[in-house]
C-alpha cells in the first residue's frame, strides 16, 4: 500500500482508496467496489466530510437497537472488510452482535478471504461460509445463514445495495444502513439510515456503544421511540444545502 505523508490535506480519504485497492489486489473487493468508494467519497465532500448533526442522531439511535436486539447482525461486504475490520469487531464485541458476509458478485474464495481478514483483525466467529437459507433476490445477497442474518432482528448493512435492504425490511427487521447518499433506495427504505462516512459512523457508533450500554432498557427503548428516519433524512439534505452555501460564500469572496 502507497504511503501516504499524514499531514497531506486528503489524507483520509486517500488512504481509504490504497484501502480498497489493497482490498481487490488480496482478493477481498470486488473491482466494482472502486467504484461505489469512488461514489460514496464524492457524497463525502458534499456533506463536508464530517459526521454532521443528523449522522449523530442516527448512529446513536443504531447503537441502542442493536443492544436491544435478541439476534443482532452485522453484514460486511468486500470494501467493509477492506476499510475497517478492526471497527466492526469493536462494534460487534461492544453490542454482542454476530458478524456475517453477504456478498453481490459472490464467490466462494472471496468468502473464504474476508472470513480470514475479519478472524485476523480479532474476529471470533465469522458467519457467511455456509449458507442455508435464502432470501427472495436473484443476486449472490440472497445467499444467508439461517443462525444469521436469516432470523436477525436487527441488521446493520454498512455499504448496502438497495434490493436487500427492502427484502430485510419486509421480512418485519430493524435495517440499519451506512449510507453517504440521502437520496438512494437504501437510505429512503432503511429503518435507520446512517448518513456518514462508514470509518466515522463505527467509530462514533463504538464510542456510543461504550457509553450506553449500561443504561437502563427503557432508556434504550426511549432512543428507538423517539428516533424519526424522515426526519434524519430531511436534515441530511439541509446539512448538504448549508455546506454547498458556506463553499459559494467562499468562491464569491
Amino acid at each position: 500500500m502507497t504511503e501516504i505523508p499524514k499531514d497531506h490535506p486528503r489524507y483520509e480519504s486517500l488512504l481509504a482508496r490504497e484501502k480498497v485497492v489493497a482490498g481487490v489486489k488480496m482478493g477481498i473487493t470486488s473491482i466494482q467496489g472502486l467504484i461505489s468508494q469512488g461514489r460514496s467519497e464524492s457524497f463525502d465532500y458534499l456533506i463536508g466530510e464530517r459526521s454532521t448533526k443528523s449522522a449523530l442522531y442516527a448512529e446513536r439511535a443504531a447503537v441502542a437497537a442493536i443492544l436491544l436486539a435478541k439476534k443482532p447482525v452485522i453484514s460486511i461486504n468486500g470494501n467493509v472488510a477492506a476499510l475497517a475490520p478492526e471497527r466492526v469487531v469493536s462494534l460487534a464485541d461492544i453490542t454482542g452482535a454476530k458478524i456475517e458476509v453477504n456478498l453481490f458478485h459472490r464467490t466462494e474464495t472471496r468468502v473464504h478471504l474476508i472470513i480470514e481478514q475479519m478472524k485476523a483483525k480479532g474476529a471470533g466467529e465469522v458467519l457467511g461460509k455456509n449458507p442455508d437459507a435464502s432470501l427472495e433476490l436473484s443476486s449472490g445477497r440472497r445467499l444467508v445463514e439461517r443462525k444469521g442474518i436469516y432470523t436477525a432482528d436487527v441488521v446493520l448493512i454498512p455499504l448496502e445495495d438497495g434490493d436487500r435492504c427492502e427484502k430485510l425490511v419486509k421480512m418485519g427487521k430493524t435495517v440499519i444502513t451506512i449510507d453517504l447518499n440521502p437520496l438512494s433506495r437504501t437510505s429512503r427504505t432503511a429503518t435507520i439510515s446512517i448518513v456518514d462516512n462508514l470509518t466515522r459512523a463505527l467509530d462514533n457508533m463504538v464510542k456510543f456503544g461504550r457509553e450506553i450500554k449500561q443504561e437502563r432498557k427503557d432508556e434504550l427503548v426511549k432512543l428507538i421511540m423517539t428516533y424519526d428516519n424522515k426526519r434524519a433524512l430531511s436534515e441530511a439534505i439541509s446539512e448538504i444545502q448549508e455546506h454547498l452555501k458556506t463553499i459559494i460564500a467562499e468562491i464569491e469572496y
